[in-house]
């Protein structure tokens, strides 16, 4: 077994009670371990990529259980490209946070270091129980960074958000027990076997229970029409929280890919293509209801939360597809808009700390670094709705490029290329209202609002450095894609999965 499969689990794991104990007083070691933690997980991430890369799907048994019995981690292309995804994104928004926003409140390092350990081990189990364990460990993280800073709006936007998201977990339990009742397993590479052998009598509550998982997943993507947590949550959370949560909405769609083709692909019999008719035309409806929230926002939160809903129905859709090409298109698209959507919300943090009105979408005083975060606006605006020439046009082509031929490629087609034009106009709409008209009664900010943070040149850099993640990722599509159309292929490739977890079973019927 490769022991190293734990540590992306295990590190945060242990970090977060060190960091509760040793440096709950001391918010400048705090930083130092937390940024540590950081840099070793992305060293550890791009180690089991590269492991990944050159070695077919391993799998690790906690306690040398072997499966279906025992508790299993599996590492492929797909899961290792999103711990790398995960901890590049965390290392790069931590950086911003160390600009003032971790001292609004208490905790806010070791929350964070919980929270990757509930992203990661999303990522890697093998099983569902541990899923849902791991959903419930990003949960209760989520929650604690959502309300990081307090303030009345935070508190009823984070009840809001547990409350949907304990509905969530009520039906992920339910899902899980339907499912259980007829395959007798949880295991993810278990059921893939036993799908087929579902007798025509209990093959309902097969459908029922993956169709409830389909759902659940669907709340963890915002997809319509359970998305309406998304706005709030998003929209009020702290800037580097909300960055943050940009891989939130990944962890859904990275469950929908990695049951549904391995338990519910072609070799699932009567149970093949399950989640088809809902997915698609949800995540249609997804995109068109983003892009038309982006044209109606009224502060660049809630536009960063709206495009981040008209993405997720624009990775849904090459999802749903649920073809090789379609898929790498999908990933692809997944790597560009994390990080856009991620730079947007970190850009709208440092323009309401600059603007007596806040976020806004409305005219104000000239502010510091106005030049600066508009040349970022406009670079984010780019990426995000899809122009050329940055990763956002790229990821668009190819899911179009994918869907060409297929029954449904019209409606794609129409719903992508009218989204993207209702996104450009809601961009270019607030970016020319908050950096370029000036209202002449406007009074500038007297008081940095941010509660007398001294000024930090972190927060920029780290939106800096999101932005030229979009320009390398365009940079070196080529060979990117190269890797990424493997790693799709291996998820319709479910036998190799299988062998992997299920090889050290001992035959087990």
């Amino acid at each position: 077994m490769n022991h190293w499969i734990i540590l992306p689990i295990l590190l945060p794991a242990v970090m977060a009670p060190i960091l509760v104990l040793a440096a709950r007083h001391d918010l400048v070691l705090a930083r130092v371990l937390s940024m540590a933690a950081a840099v070793l997980m992305l060293v550890l991430a791009a180690a089991l990529l590269v492991s990944a890369s050159v070695q077919p799907p391993q799998m690790y048994a906690l306690g040398d259980w072997p499966a279906p019995f025992g508790i299993v981690l599996v590492l492929d292309r797909l899961s290792a490209l999103m711990l790398v995804l995960a901890a590049l994104l965390s290392l790069i928004v931590l950086l911003y946070a160390l600009g003032g926003w971790d001292g609004w409140g208490r905790h806010f390092h070791a929350l964070w270091q919980f929270q990757l350990m509930g992203i990661n081990g999303a990522f890697l189990t093998g099983d569902f129980f541990n899923l849902f364990v791991f959903f419930e460990v990003l949960l209760i993280a989520s929650y604690g960074l959502m309300v990081h800073g307090g303030g009345a709006l935070r508190v009823r936007a984070g009840v809001q958000y547990v409350v949907v998201n304990l509905v969530g977990s009520s039906l992920f339990l339910i899902a899980v027990g339907l499912i259980y009742s007829v395959t007798g397993t949880l295991n993810m590479a278990d059921l893939a076997g036993r799908v087929v052998e579902v007798v025509d009598g209990d093959r309902a509550i097969l459908h029922t229970g993956a169709l409830l998982l389909l759902l659940v997943f669907g709340i963890k993507a915002a997809l319509v029409p359970v998305h309406f947590w998304l706005p709030g949550t998003y929209g009020n959370a702290a800037a580097p929280v909300a960055a943050l949560f940009a891989i939130m909405t990944k962890v859904g769609a990275y469950s929908i890919l990695r049951l549904f083709p391995l338990a519910f692909g072609e070799g699932a019999g009567l149970s093949a293509g399950l989640a088809v008719p809902w997915l698609l035309p949800a995540a249609l409806l997804t995109l068109a209801l983003g892009m038309t929230g982006v044209l109606a926002a009224r502060s660049l939160t809630q536009l960063a939360s709206f495009a981040v809903i008209g993405s997720m129905g624009t990775l849904m859709t090459a999802v749903g597809l649920f073809s090789p090409q379609a898929t790498s298109a999908a990933l692809y698209y997944l790597l560009h808009s994390t990080l856009a959507a991620a730079a947007l919300f970190l850009i709208a943090g440092e323009v309401s700390v600059r603007r007596a009105c806040g976020d806004r979408l409305s005219p104000g005083a000239s502010f510091a670094d106005r030049g600066l975060l508009a040349a970022f606006f406009f670079v984010a605006a780019i990426a995000l709705c899809g122009m050329p020439p940055l990763s956002g046009f790229l990821g668009k082509l190819m899911i179009l490029d994918s869907a060409r031929g297929g029954a449904n490629a019209v409606w794609i087609w129409a719903v992508i290329l009218v989204s993207s034009l209702l996104c450009i106009i809601g961009f270019g709409r607030a970016g020319s209202t908050v950096f370029w008209k000036s209202d002449p009664a406007a009074q500038p900010l007297a008081v940095d609002v941010s509660g007398s943070r001294p000024r930090s040149v972190l927060p920029l850099v780290s939106i800096g450095t999101l932005l030229a993640a979009l320009v390398l990722l365009t940079a070196f599509a080529g060979p990117l894609m190269g890797w990424i159309e493997q790693a799709a292929t291996q998820i319709y490739q479910p036998e190799r999965y299988i062998d992997a977890v299920m090889g050290e079973a001992g035959g087990y019927e």
